[in-house]
């Protein structure tokens, strides 16, 4: 018997099928792969830390306990400094081991009822339109504050900066205060040596006789104190400025950020060429100098010391505080967005305006 050929047309409706949404994100194929070579800077780094205290262990027993024989003061100074080092290794720790901040897929809920979003619809959303709120890489929208590093290969949360001394990892919202609790500890320590190890090579050039083999390490602790700490320290006081006027390290060097955050541009006589809101590339030189000079004083989230204090390095809990003096821990909120200035949006307006009218 002859198998019944199949129709070209029907018109019935063919079986439903489950309709599954995979988010899959680039940066999960095509993210850089992590090679071992990448950990060499930061191989470094833990021996710069620890390379000195062969010799720092030397000058505390030789100056404390056989010239001078006084076993409390060393006791004391042995705590402080190991205190110091535990300090800044756990913050280090959490610099290495801990996501910056994810930019994680929200799921749409829906009902069985509910109409699902077509692909038109999501492609033509605000957030996709906005310059620097969707990442075609990622392919996921960005919050505020958000970038997308190009060594890691995915985006981060209020990423401040990528750091290749610490294993090609970035510094975000959610390691940024161990980052500072990192920078502080070792200053403090490098500050504590060179004072530590001054006074007892002084007291070895007074005393020429006492011991001929301290003065060679207490030189040498006393230059590798100073160098890191006006190495360290510098670094560290910049972080104290960008939290004090709630600026991350990309916002403080890229004045082209302000770009995005502008209001639509009034429409004047005299038509431009830029669009709404301006990139970069179209901007003149003397429209360049504008931004450069509004950079300076139009900070978007600066929301007053104190309350940027609060906002980054802010804890809840009785435990708080104690997570802070540890490791630093991260910021506070989720990441993904943050009060503004309360006069920002004006002089934003008044910068958009200024823009149209200086060709």
């Amino acid at each position: 018997m002859r198998e019944r050929p199949t129709p070209l047309l029907t018109f019935s409706e063919p079986p439903a099928r489950p309709i599954t949404r995979e988010f899959t994100p680039t940066y999960d194929d095509d993210k850089p792969l992590r090679r071992w070579y990448h950990n060499v800077p930061l191989y470094g780094v833990i021996a710069l830390l620890v390379s000195p205290h062969p010799s720092l262990l030397f000058v505390l027993i030789q100056h404390y306990l056989v010239v001078l024989k006084t076993p409390l003061k060393f006791t004391v100074h042995l705590l402080v400094i190991y205190t110091l080092t535990f300090m800044m290794f756990s913050s280090l720790i959490v610099l290495v081991a801990r996501d910056p901040g994810p930019v994680t897929f929200e799921e749409p809920q829906s009902d069985g009822n509910a109409e699902e979003v077509g692909l038109t619809e999501a492609l033509m959303s605000p957030d996709f339109l906005a310059p620097g709120r969707f990442c075609r890489i990622c392919w996921t929208s960005k919050p505020d504050r958000t970038h997308h590093c190009s060594f890691c290969g995915r985006c981060v949360l209020k990423m401040d900066h990528h750091c290749p001394w610490l294993g090609n990892r970035c510094i975000g919202h959610r390691t940024y205060p161990a980052f500072l609790h990192f920078l502080l500890c070792i200053t403090l320590l490098a500050m504590y040596v060179a004072v530590l190890c001054g006074h007892a090579l002084y007291y070895a050039f007074n005393n020429p006789y006492t011991d001929e083999f301290s003065p060679v390490h207490e030189i040498g602790l006393v230059f590798a104190g100073v160098t890191f700490t006006l190495v360290i320290g510098s670094f560290f006081v910049y972080h104290l400025y960008l939290v004090s006027t709630n600026q991350t390290t990309l916002e403080h060097i890229t004045p082209f950020l302000l770009l995005r955050y502008l209001p639509a541009l009034p429409h004047m006589e005299s038509s431009h060429a830029l669009s709404d809101p301006p990139l970069e590339h179209e901007l003149s030189y003397r429209q360049r100098r504008l931004i450069k000079e509004a950079h300076g004083y139009v900070r978007v989230y600066d929301i007053g010391f104190r309350r940027n204090w609060i906002q980054v390095v802010g804890w809840k809990g009785p435990y708080g505080l104690m997570t802070r003096l540890l490791c630093g821990g991260g910021s506070m909120g989720d990441g993904k967005s943050f009060p503004r200035a309360t006069n920002v949006e004006e002089r934003l307006a008044i910068l958009a305006q200024k823009l149209v009218q200086d060709k």
